[in-house]
């Protein structure tokens, strides 16, 4: 069975980010949305919130076991104990890969068995990130075409408050 990991901050998952893993999930048997635990960040959802908004995103893709867990510490370890070979990375811009590319770098000399495999984002949304929505959410504007429909109402709601 061949094991992906798809790590990342998702606060809050995106439609962009739901494309990735709706294309990693027609590559690998079984693919693993990892939601990173960072202390030096001050997230609008909290690490729970964002497995739960996750788990509500993703639908079912036929032949791919899709799992939503958190963890913290090195991406490579983590990897390691959950049978991961490849990390998904998504790009929207050449000046994602630059970023990329190190951490791809840093994580096969930690753990030598572990690849990234980098996905273009699709054109529709290279300009979207959480941040992007979190700022435009705050302001009352219209996120609906940039987060998953099950989940806007709670993104709305956290985002007014």
């Amino acid at each position: 069975m061949k094991t992906a990991v798809y790590p990342g901050s998702f606060d809050p998952i995106t439609n962009g980010h739901l494309d990735i893993i709706i294309r990693a999930a027609n590559i690998f048997d079984r693919l693993v949305v990892a939601v990173l635990n960072n202390s030096s960040k001050t997230p609008l959802f909290t690490v729970e919130e964002r497995v739960e908004l996750i788990r509500d995103s993703i639908p079912k893709v036929p032949g791919c076991e899709i799992e939503v867990t958190s963890f913290d510490g090195l991406l490579a370890d983590f990897a390691q104990s959950i049978g991961a070979t490849t990390v998904i990375k998504g790009l929207r811009a050449v000046s994602d890969f630059e970023y990329e590319f190190q951490m791809a770098l840093a994580n096969r000399k930690i753990n030598h068995r572990l690849d990234t495999a980098f996905l273009m984002t699709s054109e529709r949304y290279m300009y979207l990130s959480s941040s992007l929505v979190r700022d435009l959410g705050r302001y009352g504007g219209d996120i609906s075409d940039f987060v998953p429909l099950k989940i806007q109402k709670r993104v709305i709601d956290k985002l007014r408050k």
